[in-house]
């Protein structure tokens, strides 16, 4: 891969965004190789957790604005291709049945922003912060943001963030429900991979249904979410790890998930 780093320990992989030249700016051979990435992780047994962070002093500035320049066909035909890409990539880690973690080094900004939103935890460096970016450039939001923004923070405030684009720090994103935890300067891969390893230890089969559940949540009847709920609970009581769960709770003892 040109544009992404793969590194792999004991059932969590790191994928880096490194284009740090640009500040991992999004070209559209990195939201490629995003998708071709989520597609051959989400598939792989060995994996068990995915960390993505960014190389050097960025997680993601946004989208290569100088790519979508410089395309043959205008920035109309630019952004449908890129955006394409890159839902393909978003599509891909919020289907994940693996836990994803956001370690944001640095600056998150438009793509790398909604990015970031799109994992299902973020671990924000103190002296991180995310910018919306898209409106301040006269675009709209695209890589899932209108979709997920509203549903973190409410519509009021993604309507304030679309308009304003102020800068987010990350004490006032852990405030608003956008970080999971903010750690020291130069410790938020460190602290990403320690709640990997921790996550690693639990029943990551319950996860991928419990996310899979919520996700379907929002556009499914309420009847129809309990039925799912149902299957998913009887899907997971006959599942390995469900039965050492009842087995280690009557034993009065912690569960060793496989």
């Amino acid at each position: 891969m040109k544009t992404l780093k793969l590194e792999r320990e004991a059932g969590i992989a790191r994928v880096i965004l490194s284009r740090p030249e640009s500040y991992n700016a999004l070209s559209f051979e990195m939201a490629e190789e995003l998708a071709e990435v989520g597609v051959v992780l989400a598939k792989d047994e060995a994996v068990r957790v995915l960390v993505i962070t960014g190389e050097g002093k960025a997680f993601c500035s946004g989208g290569d604005l100088r790519w979508v320049e410089d395309f043959a066909g205008g920035p109309a035909s630019a952004f449908h291709k890129l955006a394409g890409r890159f839902h393909n990539a978003v599509v891909e880690i919020r289907r994940m049945p693996k836990p994803v973690i956001a370690a944001v080094n640095g600056v998150a900004a438009g793509a790398g922003f909604t990015l970031a939103l799109a994992c299902d935890f973020r671990i924000m460096a103190r002296s991180a912060r995310y910018l919306q970016a898209y409106t301040s450039a006269g675009l709209s939001i695209d890589g899932g943001g209108t979709f997920i923004l509203p549903r973190l923070v409410g519509l009021s405030r993604a309507l304030e963030i679309a308009a304003f684009d102020r800068p987010i720090s990350a004490e006032q994103a852990l405030a608003w429900g956008l970080a999971t935890e903010v750690a020291s300067d130069g410790e938020a891969l460190e602290r990403a991979m320690a709640m990997a390893r921790d996550l690693i230890q639990r029943s990551l089969h319950s996860f991928g249904q419990v996310k899979r559940l919520m996700l379907e949540s929002f556009h499914t009847p309420f009847e129809t979410q309990l039925e799912r709920e149902r299957e998913a609970i009887s899907l997971c009581g006959g599942h390995p790890d469900g039965r050492e769960g009842i087995r280690a709770f009557l034993e009065k003892r912690k569960p060793v998930f496989k």
